[in-house]
């Protein structure tokens, strides 16, 4: 055969529309056949295959960096950049087949049982490829493959292969082809986007009419069954939520395999070829189908960018990755938020699109008769039925309305609706939705301003028990933002950090299903505190509105306690609350975070924390309500935020500040609780001689019998008994109430003792969550650290052997901890996007006989040890750390005195030591970040 007669030239098929540049950039045909030529002219057999291989990898870079170059400019066209990538894949392949079946072969076959062809599968068969997407291939074959056809298939491989692209491939006949998709919804699924490339199109022909006649025909009902099956299992193994803090842009909820399914079901129920489709056959409204283009034209966009920056295949939306994407996207910073967290906005307000998409495509085919009636309607559905109000009906298990043109005309309906949903029990119909999204028009200031529209809204949040169910479907539907103007704001708003798992409108609706919850007695044995307070009654009203608003300040500049306590008081007279309730509400937003602050990042043994904390509650009913807002708030932000330590340090604040509020704050003073202590320990060691008795009770100063319970005392007095003064006494305690182990140190006093004890403990591997040190009046010094694991999780008694080991090592100087924490200490990439401004403020005023350093900074393993140091070589005593984390920013707290034993309160002293903390913590950062 003559070189002239061979089709090596790339694709046969016509160059899709609408690439992201002209086709001639990408594969310039008459180039190409001219190189081809020569390497098959000019070289011997042995070395044709290798130049033409490279001969490809020239155009496939030549046309990757031509799309990427294109796509940079044009960062949101999406379609144009997959069809390109597809295209670009389609001349490689073809290329490459024909290379191999008729030069490395030499000569064309006259066997019949030889035809071969090439069919791309999956989503490469449907033509949509990202940067490194896989090339899923069908070599398909007329009988049993032979030895000629499995050659050139063999040569294909291996040359596409060498070209570094990801192949998943199959050799399969017509009818293995219909046996395996008989049995695996998956190669049907891959088959059922089969595009023929390369070869004899015959055999692609037959496949295609087999496949519609003897299999997809009749078989629709099982086939969206095993999708949905698929599409469940595929949300709990992401994690079952919309709104995860590093999404999977294909995989996960909301993401494009969601999108994708649709198009499955569609194109096997409906036989369509293209989603724009689904609006001609009624599916879907216009404007539903635009929004459906655009999800997917966003989800494209950001998927392609990813593997752009990564350099391969990637689908989780990691932090770091967040913040280049958004960048190459064009979100910048502005209105006092990262582009970043504008990029996720839209990101996750497309997810909610795709989810709305999918129930209304799902419900009509409910109503086709496709498929069964979801499993998650019987949940919801009553066993005895209520009657439903006139104006409505149940259709398809769900919600929907009669006639919504005269349904509409009373404005109130559109509020009812979702009352009624609550009161049936039923979830709404896609129908009805639909209906309420083209009506959200009558949302205007009059409605707002009704009397019974916000009173509809109120018995919403207070008389159905599950209040979440109609917020989070008001909020998806666009009424929640349209009643609320300020709440659209933080519609779908991330903030970019480790420590919310949610957005803020979803963090907003946790908050209110936690109290929902503890109302239903659900949380009485995780939360007994806050489950008494609402059996012994509060103000409903005032407690879900406060829950509702208390975050709706965020995404501005301004403090959002600040701003939100101020849209709230224009809020609530509008919800019909009075003045009093209004100003309970006011003040429960703008100090929402007080009482978490407080109990985290304050010493709760000094008496000047509850005294201050005291003063600004002012009543019972505020220190109660904020109670439950705190602990809502906190277990709203995401799994296992909420754990048993930060459980007992809002429970003793509140028993010490309700204490204070009944018999008035005078009864805190040291002395006063001093003389408790030494009484109960006096009790608790009644075997001891009276001597020893009053000797230990006369050896501490007044802050050591405020600071630590009775069972420390205790302990401390048996450690102290017979020790000498080169003596280490080390004691562990196992605490499962408050998730901690408790690590006691009795040792003689010396210089640097605090930051030396944190120092072993992180060597030891050991999370420091509360510290404190006293010294005796006799040279010794009391030091009790409270640790986790690195998991957060307190140490078994059978590790506590080994951690005892560990400290001791660090102790005697066997290992040195300035060295050895330096490789824990190493950022990871996904945490490297992060701003943690390293903030340090002194308080003279939080204590009495304290100064108060409070150090905000990133996270580290040596975090805590650095900061004490510095503190030590500076000769100022720390009598107490506490720790306080939100993700990978912690907030320590240091109760300090001067050499002299004084407070730091001159302006040049403060300068000076804020310098050298913070030079500390610069110089470990960049050697974290080398």
């Amino acid at each position: 055969m003559l070189v002239s007669d061979l089709k090596l030239f790339g694709t046969s098929q016509t160059p899709p529309d609408n690439l992201i540049c002209p086709a001639v950039e990408l594969f310039n045909a008459a180039k190409f056949a001219t190189d081809a030529k020569a390497i098959i002219e000019s070289s011997d057999r042995g070395n044709r295959r290798n130049a033409f291989v490279a001969l490809l990898k020239d155009v496939q870079n030549a046309g990757r960096k031509k799309i990427a170059e294109r796509f940079k400019e044009r960062p949101f066209e999406a379609r144009p950049t997959t069809r390109s990538y597809a295209y670009l894949t389609d001349v490689i392949v073809t290329s490459t087949f024909r290379f191999a079946r008729d030069i490395l072969q030499e000569s064309p076959s006259d066997n019949s049982a030889d035809r071969l062809s090439v069919v791309a599968v999956g989503g490469y068969g449907r033509g949509e490829m990202a940067p490194f997407s896989d090339v899923d291939l069908l070599f398909l074959t007329p009988s049993k493959i032979t030895k000629r056809s499995e050659q050139v298939i063999e040569a294909t491989l291996y040359m596409l292969w060498d070209l570094k692209l990801k192949v998943g491939h199959a050799s399969r006949t017509e009818k293995e082809c219909l046996k395996l998709a008989r049995e695996d919804y998956t190669i049907r699924t891959a088959l059922l986007e089969k595009r023929f490339i390369a070869g004899t199109p015959e055999l692609a022909d037959a496949l295609h009419d087999r496949l519609l006649n003897d299999l997809f025909r009749g078989t629709a009902p099982d086939y969206v069954e095993a999708k949905l099956v698929e599409r469940a299992e595929r949300h709990s193994n992401q994690g079952g939520q919309r709104y995860m803090l590093e999404p999977n842009v294909k995989e996960g909820k909301g993401g494009l395999r969601d999108l994708q399914s649709l198009f499955w079901i569609a194109k096997y129920v409906h036989n369509v070829d293209d989603t724009a489709d689904l609006a001609k056959l009624g599916v879907f409204t216009t404007p539903e189908y635009r929004n459906f283009e655009q999800a997917e034209d966003f989800l494209w966009a950001v998927r392609c960018h990813m593997h752009l920056v990564a350099g391969r295949a990637t689908e989780q939306l990691t932090f770091d990755m967040q913040v280049e994407v958004a960048e190459r996207m064009g979100f910048v910073d502005q209105g006092g938020r990262r582009g970043v967290e504008h990029f996720m906005q839209a990101y996750f307000r497309h997810a909610t699109r795709v989810g709305e998409l999918t129930r209304i495509f799902l419900t009509a085919l409910e109503a086709d008769n496709v498929k069964k009636a979801p499993s998650l309607t019987d949940m919801f559905r009553p066993k005895r039925r209520k009657k439903l109000k006139p104006g409505y009906l149940e259709r398809q298990g769900r919600l929907d309305i009669a006639s919504p043109e005269p349904f509409f005309d009373d404005p109130v309906n559109l509020m009812r609706l979702f009352q009624e949903g609550l009161r049936s029990r039923l979830l709404l119909h896609p129908d009805a939705m639909r209906a309420v999204t083209a009506h959200l028009d009558i949302i205007n200031a009059d409605f707002r301003a009704m009397k019974e529209t916000n009173q509809i809204f109120l018995d919403l949040l207070l008389k159905h028990g599950n209040p979440e169910r109609a917020l989070r479907r008001m909020n998806e539907l666009g009424v929640l933002g349209a009643f609320i103007p300020e709440f659209q704001n933080i519609v779908a708003m991330m903030q970019f950090n480790v420590y919310h798992h949610y957005t803020v409108d979803e963090h907003t609706i946790q908050c209110v299903s936690t109290l929902a919850q503890i109302e239903r007695h659900e949380l009485v044995e995780e939360l007994p505190l806050s489950s008494g307070i609402l059996d012994n009654g509060v103000n409903r009203r005032v407690l879900y509105v406060a829950l509702l608003l208390h975050d709706i300040g965020k995404g501005h500049p301004e403090d959002h306690s600040v701003l939100g306590a101020k849209i709230a008081r224009r809020i609530c007279p509008q919800l019909g609350l009075n003045q009093r309730e209004e100003e309970t509400v006011v003040w429960l937003i703008r100090y929402h975070l007080l009482m978490s602050d407080m109990a985290q990042k304050r010493d709760l043994s000094d008496p000047r924390t509850v005294r201050d904390f005291a003063k600004l509650v002012k009543t019972r009913e505020r220190l109660d309500l904020l109670c439950v807002l705190t602990v809502c708030d906190i277990r709203g932000v995401g799994p296992n935020t909420w754990n048993n330590w930060k459980a007992q340090l809002i429970r003793a604040l509140y028993r010490l500040t309700a204490e204070a509020l009944e018999t008035g704050l005078e009864d805190l003073n040291r002395q006063h609780l001093g003389a408790e202590a030494k009484r109960l320990l006096r009790d608790a060691l009644k075997g001891w001689p009276t001597k020893d008795l009053r000797a230990e009770t006369a050896r501490h100063y007044e802050p050591y019998w405020q600071g630590l319970p009775l069972d420390v005392h205790v302990r401390s007095a048996e450690l102290l008994r017979d020790i000498g003064t080169d003596d280490l006494q080390l004691d562990l305690k196992l605490d499962v109430d408050r998730d901690v182990t408790q690590v006691l140190f009795v040792l003689q006093d010396h210089p640097g003792i605090f930051s030396r004890l944190a120092g072993a403990l992180a060597l030891a591997g050991a999370n420091t969550v509360d510290a404190r040190t006293y010294t005796t009046k006799d040279g010794f010094v009391i030091a009790v650290f409270w640790v986790q694991d690195p998991d957060g999780a307190p140490y078994s008694e059978e590790r506590h052997p080994r951690l005892k080991q560990l400290i001791g090592k660090a102790l005697k100087g066997e290992v040195v901890p300035t060295s050895a924490l330096q490789s824990r200490d190493k950022m990871r990439k996904r945490d490297s996007q992060f701003r943690f401004p390293t903030s340090i403020s002194f308080d003279n005023n939080g204590s009495d006989i304290f100064t108060i350093i409070e150090v905000d900074t990133r996270d580290r393993p040596g975090l805590l040890y650095d900061i004490t140091r510095t503190l030590a070589n500076a000769n100022i005593y720390v009598s107490s750390a506490q720790i306080a984390t939100y993700g990978a920013q912690a907030v320590d707290s240091f109760y300090v005195k001067d050499m002299f034993g004084l407070k730091i309160t001159t302006k040049s002293k403060q300068d000076a030591l804020e310098k050298k903390i913070r030079a500390a913590i610069e110089l470990a950062t960049e050697r974290a970040q080398a």
